[in-house]
Formats: structure tokens, C-alpha cells, sequence
């Protein structure tokens, strides 16, 4: 039997979602529409020039959507799409596994 694990789509989901700050991004777009300054000042440490990246890989991935409103000035919001909604099922699960297993934070910095 093949490892599910090593399956060309489990591969690419790892691609895309292990990229650094993309889970950030969506946990943060996961309570609601986000302006590119709320999600920046959210996130520490985050330059633009990456946000800007993980936006626009998030919404080729149909993950993210981009509404961009004609009003001066301008006004962009970020959405996830049912298909980042369903993301919070892994989100909860890595969440519950974090809270079980990680006591050392020496990683997170």
C-alpha cells in the first residue's frame, strides 16, 4: 500500500502551508476580513514585502480572497474562502497538540 504521506497533494499542501508565516496570516484572516495593515501589525516581525508574497500565493491558491472597494482612499480586505475556512479544523487539532506536547517554547521566537 502507498504512504499517503508521500501522495503528490499531501506534498504540495506542505509546500504551500509550511511557508514561513502563512499559518500566522490565516489564523489572524481565520476571525474575520482583514485590511493589509491589520494583518501587518498583528503579526510581529512580518516585513511587507512578504506579507505582500503570502497574500497573493494564499489567494492563487484560492485560500485568500482580495476585495478591493472604490472609495478614496482606497480600501482592500482579505477574506479567507470556504476552502481557507476549513483550515481551522488543522488549526484546532495543531492547537490541541501544542497545549499536549510543547512545554519547552524555546522554539518559538
Amino acid at each position: 500500500m502507498d504512504n499517503p504521506r508521500l501522495h503528490p497533494k499531501f506534498i504540495s499542501s506542505f509546500k504551500l502551508l509550511g511557508k514561513p508565516w502563512t499559518w500566522l496570516i490565516i489564523c489572524v484572516v481565520l476571525t474575520g476580513k482583514r485590511r493589509f495593515s491589520d494583518i501587518s501589525a498583528t503579526i510581529p516581525r512580518i516585513s511587507d514585502k512578504m506579507l505582500v508574497a503570502r497574500l497573493k500565493e494564499l489567494e492563487t491558491a484560492g485560500i485568500m480572497e482580495r476585495h478591493v472597494y472604490p472609495e478614496t482612499p482606497l480600501r482592500v480586505e482579505y477574506e479567507l474562502t470556504e476552502k481557507g475556512r476549513d483550515l481551522k479544523t488543522v488549526i484546532d487539532q495543531v492547537q490541541q497538540w501544542a497545549n499536549t506536547w510543547l512545554e519547552d517554547l524555546r522554539f518559538v521566537r
